[in-house]
């Protein structure tokens, strides 16, 4: 059982979701975002829910990448070892190409991908040192095609994150160290509540506990929440632009 549980962004979103799914489990939390007040908050939650697992809360902002490597060891060491990191902190910002949205799309890129290799190599780092550990990548349904608008370089950035979690995937087959990348369909949290129309959205809850089941089987690649995403995946790789378009 994967006791020791480090969740990036874990303030607010899917991955307060996940870390509430996850007390209601009895497995022990080491959350870490930029709002440590809100973390604050939400470990008092925690402990209601589930008063005797361990919450460690830090501060950290994912693109300042040596305080990933320092926050990581510093929960490494105070819970012993660490049994699962999900690599969850991201950012939706941006605009189509060419529009003057450099800085945001920038941004965006950073978040979701720079930052996301230095979390991985971080957790990696400290599976190696262990000889044992799990590693959960947040995707996306995006990371299928690529998307316009807003979308365009968050899509870029998750279609990168998965192709990175298959090569540690490939790099790590014969270690006891794992990779599984989560790819969420449309699940309704702080970085999309203002688009008001997409399809089969759901709720927080719904989803994150549909993302905390997947986690717990550890498979390569989980499509989530099953229905109607790990159908509508398959369909999305064929389907023509025209379609595309409609869905951003």
């Amino acid at each position: 059982m994967r006791n020791n549980i480090l969740i990036t962004g874990a303030s607010s979103g899917l991955g307060k979701g996940m870390a509430i799914e996850y007390a209601k489990m009895g497995r022990n939390l080491a959350l870490c975002a930029r709002r440590v007040e809100r973390l604050e908050e939400l470990k008092t939650e925690l402990l209601k829910i589930n008063p005797n697992i361990t919450v460690i809360c830090k501060s950290l902002d994912v693109n300042d990448h040596d305080a990933v490597f320092k926050v990581f060891g510093e929960f490494k060491q105070e819970l012993g070892q660490l049994d699962r990191v999900v690599v969850n902190a991201g950012m939706g910002k941006g605009a189509s190409i060419g529009t003057g949205y450099f800085h945001a799309n920038k941004q965006t890129a950073i978040t979701n991908f720079v930052s996301a290799i230095a979390q991985c190599e971080a957790a990696v780092e400290i599976f190696r040192e262990q000889n044992f550990g799990h590693l959960v990548t947040i995707s996306s349904i995006s990371a299928v095609r690529g998307f316009r608008r807003a979308m365009t370089v968050y899509a870029a950035t998750k279609a990168g994150l998965s192709s990175l979690s298959e090569g540690m995937r490939i790099d790590l087959a014969r270690t006891p160290i794992k990779v599984s990348t989560i790819h969420p369909g449309f699940i309704r949290s702080e970085i999309n509540e203002k688009v008001k129309t997409a399809p089969f959205m759901v709720d927080t809850e719904t989803g994150c506990k549909a993302i905390v089941k997947a986690s717990e089987k550890e498979g390569a690649n989980t499509f989530v929440p099953a229905w109607p995403w790990s159908i509508m995946q398959l369909l999305l790789r064929i389907a023509p632009q025209s379609m595309l378009a409609k869905m951003s």
